[in-house]
């Protein structure tokens, strides 16, 4: 996360550390970019006086008109000047197709003026030119490109991954007309549940390493980026547990240089300042055809298209809106192969399939009248068998509302609990928190959605429960509700609830796999969330626990479309840390834990029930055989 490597135009949403998508070009071979397309650098007026920079790059050959492809980043546009960038487009094959390519510096990012805000509040009433948000940067930006740029076919597409996807997703309410498709892509909807909180539990490595670049005050118009940060070590897991307390972060390090690390700790609950920075509410007048797009093992931005395609589609019948959901990180479905991640094949190169097939075609049909597309509502890739699904609706409304109950034994069952008393209990060692990965790293890895869980399941403070190995295969559809009822000897806690597909003992490795690495018994991590259980109830008004009180906490794990083959076993990992990923929980009610102090953090039993009064349970959906 500290390697600023930026995704062409876009980059990571919390992180500006995606790599490039394409392969290197020889420095002494020029790309097809630079041997036909020109470039000149523009600054354009929105409508309270602040000019945007943006680039703009033209095909040489003007005997013909183009659409326009316009991304808005906050990550920049370089590079800046003369020189021109060595690939365009979301991907290699759109340079060829012929698109007149847009990157624009965000308002208060780079080479463009104004203040940026962090996912700047959206304005559904604006009443004169002082009124702006991003909606309507995008609508004075296309405006001024329509009617400034020659040699253009009159229609606008919008794309962008994370942060950019944010940025696109904002672009298309109450859309120029000109705009006409729009693809949001790992696109940031709310940051209370997207990247740096989940449910309340704050992502402690993804937030400050990203903000320890990114969070810099810019001080005037620039073309670089600020120094990277230094852990001095490599280790990740021993920097943040040294760090203590989330105070000593500025204290010891920041100094007051990271405005938006203490604006974000100051908002420790889902008050008026996330729920005006929450984009789904006002997902209303969309009208340019959208095609969201996530990956299944994005550790940052799962929640935002899965979230952002329901919104769109529930609030804008008559819209052509799409959701494809494949095998995954972030940004994954942009560069390299997609055919592995991790422990984890995903068969064939998935990646490349979706540029073919789905994402050229897709702006090719509506940006310049190409045959019609041969999409779905929804096309999400099935792991576990790894092949492409299509469904004329997200989630399938054939699938089967089920549950599985934590039983004795430690075993999973779809009978619910008879016994009038019965728990499981594991003590919570703030000083030793549970590992959420076996890797050496200083922040939250790529791979940690997919990675092998054994490591976690031999600890004594997680509690392992698991199907019997499958007589058939089992298909898992659209997201879970974990129904945990827990106590606790202490007035405060956190619960992970992590879904895994726990491969038999022989089977076979695939070529690519690691050293240390094995499929055999292999428990591979399929779907996973936090939450900070002070927010069980309310995430405006979090309250303490009761000790020895069972209470019921509800968290959903998001979507996923998962098969366990004949001999796997479904299995349930359930603990209380999962460090660095998630700050540590004192486990002693402090009202923000921004104020905890060493002496706060203390070992406390929790325990979850499993009786015919308190019973524990996911609720999830189960595809019919076919």
């Amino acid at each position: 996360m500290l390697v600023i490597a930026l995704l062409i135009a876009s980059s990571s949403a919390a992180s500006p550390s995606v790599a490039c998508p394409f392969r290197a070009q020889p420095e002494d071979e020029p790309s097809y970019a630079q041997q036909h397309y020109s470039k000149r650098e523009v600054r354009i007026p929105m409508r309270d006086g602040v000019a945007l920079h943006a680039a703009v790059y033209a095909p040489d050959d003007s005997s013909k008109e183009y659409p326009i492809l316009l991304t808005r980043t906050p990550y920049s546009v370089a590079p800046y000047g003369e020189k021109e960038r060595a690939h365009l487009g979301p991907n290699e094959l759109f340079e060829r197709a012929g698109y007149i390519f847009v990157y624009q510096d965000v308002r208060g990012c780079f080479q463009s003026e104004g203040e940026f805000v962090n996912m700047r509040p959206h304005r559904d009433a604006k009443h004169g030119p002082a009124d702006i948000d991003e909606a309507s940067d995008t609508h004075d930006t296309i405006d001024w490109l329509v009617a400034n740029l020659p040699n253009h076919n009159g229609r606008v597409g919008m794309w962008g991954i994370s942060y950019g996807g944010f940025y696109s997703a904002a672009g298309m309410i109450d859309a120029h007309p000109a705009l006409k498709a729009v693809s949001p892509q790992a696109p940031i909807a709310d940051w209370f549940f997207d990247d740096f909180r989940h449910h309340g539990a704050f992502w402690l490595p993804h937030a400050f390493n990203f903000l320890a670049d990114f969070g810099h005050v810019r001080t005037g118009l620039t073309t670089e980026w600020p120094a990277g940060f230094e852990h001095g070590t490599p280790d990740g897991y021993q920097f943040f547990l040294e760090l203590g307390p989330l105070a000593n972060a500025d204290r010891n390090y920041f100094r007051g240089s990271i405005p938006y690390w203490n604006e974000l700790l100051e908002h420790a609950n889902y008050d008026e300042y996330w729920q005006a920075r929450n984009l789904l509410p006002h997902l209303r007048r969309v009208a340019p055809a959208v095609l969201t797009v996530g990956g299944w093992f994005d550790a940052e931005d799962l929640y935002g298209p899965l979230k952002i395609y329901r919104e769109v589609e529930q609030r804008n019948p008559g819209v052509w809106n799409a959701l494809v959901m494949g095998p995954w990180s972030h940004g994954g479905w942009a560069r390299g192969d997609g055919d592995r991640l991790g422990h984890a094949s995903f068969g064939e190169k998935q990646s490349v399939w979706y540029r073919e097939h789905v994402e050229l075609p897709f702006f090719e049909h509506h940006l310049k009248g190409a045959p019609a597309l041969d999409l779905a509502e929804a096309t999400v890739f099935e792991t576990g068998v790894n092949r492409w699904r299509r469904f004329a609706h997200w989630p399938p409304r054939e699938a089967e509302l089920r549950a599985l109950y934590p039983r004795e034994g430690g075993r999973l069952a779809w009978e619910a609990p008879l016994l009038a008393e019965a728990s499981d209990a594991y003590v919570s060692d703030p000083a030793r928190p549970v590992p959420f990965s076996e890797d050496v790293a200083l922040g939250m890895t790529r791979e940690y959605m997919t990675d092998d869980q054994r490591f976690a399941a031999r600890r004594p403070d997680v509690l392992v429960y698991q199907t019997e190995p499958f007589a058939a295969e089992l298909t898992l559809a659209g997201p879970i509700q974990a129904e945990l009822w827990v106590s606790t000897t202490g007035t405060d806690a956190d619960f992970v609830v992590k879904l895994i597909d726990v491969f038999p003992p022989a089977a076979p490795d695939f070529e690519g796999l690691e050293a240390g690495q094995h499929q055999g018994s292999y428990h591979m991590l399929v779907r996973s969330e936090a939450i900070r259980a002070r927010f069980r109830r309310s995430y405006e008004r979090p309250e303490p626990f009761v000790p020895g009180q069972p209470t019921l906490v509800d968290v959903e794990l998001l979507d996923l479309l998962h098969t366990f083959q004949k001999g796997h076993r479904l299995q349930v990992q359930i603990q209380s840390s999962w460090f660095p990923l998630m700050d540590r929980n004192p486990q002693t009610w402090v009202p923000n834990l921004r104020d905890a102090r060493p002496e706060d953090f203390v070992a406390h039993t929790h325990r979850v029930h499993r009786s015919k009064a308190h019973p524990s349970r996911l609720v999830l959906g189960v595809l019919p055989g076919e």
